[in-house]
């Protein structure tokens, strides 16, 4: 059996975790890969998501002989109308030199519900409804708000404001088509499709 990659998770809240654990998923299973993911922390925010982040390299140096280590940190947090290259720079600088090469910045511009709607065709077929997505509209939670609507518009039942469809939105997602909808999308998913195969062909020999 082919050993897994092990994956360590650190993202602000339920809805990046939601939408970004099903995706690592797909990304590995369609590169043939298998992985062990390990969320490390989902909620509390940007702050306490680096923070985290930063306790964890710093425990992690300390055990590198003990335990199993990750072959690739996975680190979330939204773009907040800044830039996605500004994010993910955030994330660099808080990158200890030991683990530079196996970080990949996931920077949803400007926040994480974008990428829920970033095919509009996925969204159409799992909730019922085809909403109007604008380019990088930046007042605060329209995202948010534009994805409950569209469940409640397609007649879903909503308990979650649409995160309880971030499953079967990846599986249904066309992820070509979502990163020409969005850069920071695009960016993210080559990044780690890249990290995954080197992480295979590693533990390959």
């Amino acid at each position: 059996m082919t050993e897994a990659i092990v994956i360590d998770l650190f993202v602000e809240d339920r809805a990046h975790e939601e939408f970004l654990a099903p995706l690592l998923e797909r990304i590995a299973e369609e590169g043939r890969a298998s992985i062990e993911l390990r969320i490390r922390c989902a909620r509390g925010g940007r702050g306490q998501a680096l923070r985290e982040f930063a306790t964890y390299q710093a425990i992690a140096e300390r055990m590198a002989s003990s335990g199993r280590q990750p072959a690739i940190l996975v680190v979330g947090i939204d773009g907040n109308c800044t830039t996605f290259a500004k994010k993910k720079m955030e994330i660099v600088r808080a990158t200890r030199p030991a683990f530079a090469d196996r970080v990949v910045a996931a920077c949803p511009d400007p926040h994480v519900e974008r990428w829920y709607l970033a095919d509009p065709d996925a969204v159409h077929e799992v909730i019922g409804y085809r909403p109007t997505v604008r380019r990088k509209k930046c007042a605060p939670d329209y995202y948010k708000r534009l994805l409950a609507e569209a469940v409640v518009r397609g007649g879903r039942p909503s308990t979650l404001g649409g995160l309880e469809f971030a499953r079967e939105l990846v599986e249904k997602m066309d992820l070509y088509r979502a990163g020409g909808h969005d850069r920071s999308f695009k960016a993210f998913v080559d990044e780690f499709r890249a990290k995954v195969r080197s992480a295979a062909k590693s533990l390959e020999g």
